[in-house]
């Protein structure tokens, strides 16, 4: 045996306790299993599950010496272990769950991001108060050590902007969309069949999943307090294989993005369909892919992309927190050695800017009358509202309605609302307008 293993072996061990054994908890626990050696070898001692909370989970399901009961306040309140895994998700009870730990002075690994997004605020003042750690890694992009690059990595640089595919589902049903031409309402069908959408899509497609993990790295980009509630959401269930094939036509592809920009007057924080250039690397991640580019003002763009969800990636991100706090733990250190956001002292300051303050180029379709004059129309409306024209595509089609396409330069959220509500008051505009806002990232 060599000394290092000898040191390992006589090193006190980690006590987890784990609330919650489904596919993130209970890929956790395997990997805790499968990688033990590798991991003792990495922090000094090994790390044992001792106690799990599952209420579907019995004895004879798994083979293991840790306690099994269907209460995780067990597992919280039980003074032998030292990490709390908490991944039941939702709110209740998971708030009071991890609260409790926290309490007693357990450290806490999350990989619930509506729970750090809508209470981390209140959460990490009980964590500091008693000197432990919530870590939160897994709740953001699933494998892709997105926090702790933005945290740690990135330390050094003012973060100007970032944006993320941050969302499995929605780019899986815009992937096929752009792909095969299909419908939305077919695609998230197959989504659902292939399990990357739950029965109730709406936290994917409305875009509050990507809300709640923007909100998330925002906080720790520019080192604000967590604001999902200014947080700006728009899903994708209106975008179209017509409106993905315009922006093909004009050098784009669409992408449901999470966008995070620090500007003169505060902070942009939304989540929209987005036009991106087709040459953007971010405009090739496909599937169920997410990756997120991060632009910082030392270091330029950079770019971080892998698995954003599943057993395997999710519990990557987990145990990765679980190694940090166990090696805090051995160095003695009285409390954390990093604050939960990054920042000693928040930007209190800086206030996040509703929607119709945010200027950005767009794209409109706008259905018409096939008529003489209604292009002037809508041109001189656009005019009257600052609104300058970039590109236009006007298809001539075996119909009484054609759709008008408009790409314009950058304008202000709010002036684009007016021009968009005098538009569709024209007696030759047959329907909505629709607005799909476009970024194209300039380093």
């Amino acid at each position: 045996m060599n000394s290092e293993s000898a040191n390992s072996i006589n090193s006190p061990s980690i006590k987890i306790g784990i609330c919650g054994f489904g596919t993130v908890g209970g890929g956790s626990y395997n990997l805790l299993q499968n990688a033990g050696d590798e991991i003792s070898r990495r922090v000094g001692c090994s790390i044992d599950v001792v106690r799990i909370a599952s209420r579907s989970l019995k004895l004879e399901d798994i083979d293991t010496t840790a306690i099994i009961s269907n209460d995780p306040f067990d597992v919280v309140n039980d003074p032998d272990v030292d990490i709390v895994i908490e991944t039941i998700g939702g709110f209740d009870p998971a708030f009071e769950v991890v609260h409790q730990a926290l309490a007693n002075g357990k450290h806490v690994v999350t990989a619930n991001k509506a729970l750090i997004a809508e209470r981390g605020n209140e959460l990490f003042a009980v964590a500091e108060e008693n000197s432990v750690t919530l870590a939160f890694e897994s709740s953001v992009a699933g494998g892709i050590p997105i926090i702790k690059a933005l945290r740690e990595g990135l330390a050094a640089n003012k973060i100007d902007w970032l944006a993320g595919i941050i969302n499995g589902t929605g780019n899986f049903i815009l992937t096929e969309m752009a792909e095969k031409q299909r419908q939305f309402a077919d695609v998230l069908v197959e989504a659902q069949e292939l399990g990357y959408a739950e029965a109730d899509p709406t936290f994917d497609v409305e875009g509050i999943d990507a809300a709640h993990k923007l909100t998330i790295m925002a906080s720790i980009a520019f080192g604000i307090p967590l604001q999902f509630d200014k947080t700006y959401t728009e899903g994708i269930s209106r975008i179209t294989p017509e409106d993905i094939g315009f922006a093909k036509q004009l050098g784009y592809r669409v992408k449901h993005l999470g966008i995070a920009r620090r500007s003169g007057n505060g902070v942009e924080m939304r989540v929209h369909p987005t036009l991106i250039p087709r040459k953007r690397l971010l405009a090739r991640v496909d599937g169920v892919g997410n990756a997120v580019l991060v632009h910082g003002h030392a270091v330029g763009s950079t770019l971080y992309n892998g698995p954003g969800a599943g057993a395997d990636a999710t519990a990557s991100s987990v145990i990765a927190d679980v190694i940090d706090i166990a090696r805090q733990k051995l160095a003695g250190l009285s409390k954390p050695l990093l604050p939960a956001l990054g920042y000693l002292s928040m930007h209190d300051d800086l206030a996040v800017l509703p929607i119709d303050e945010v200027e950005t180029e767009f794209y409109l379709r706008i259905p018409v009358n096939d008529v003489v004059g209604v292009m002037a129309k809508i041109s001189s409306i656009l005019q009257d509202f600052d609104i300058s024209i970039e590109a236009v595509i006007q298809k001539e089609l075996d119909s009484k309605t054609v759709p008008i396409v408009i790409l314009t330069h950058r304008a202000l959220e709010s002036k684009l609302n007016s021009a968009i509500a005098a538009i569709e008051a024209l007696s030759d505009v047959s329907g909505e307008v629709m607005r799909i806002r476009v970024e194209t990232f300039d380093d």
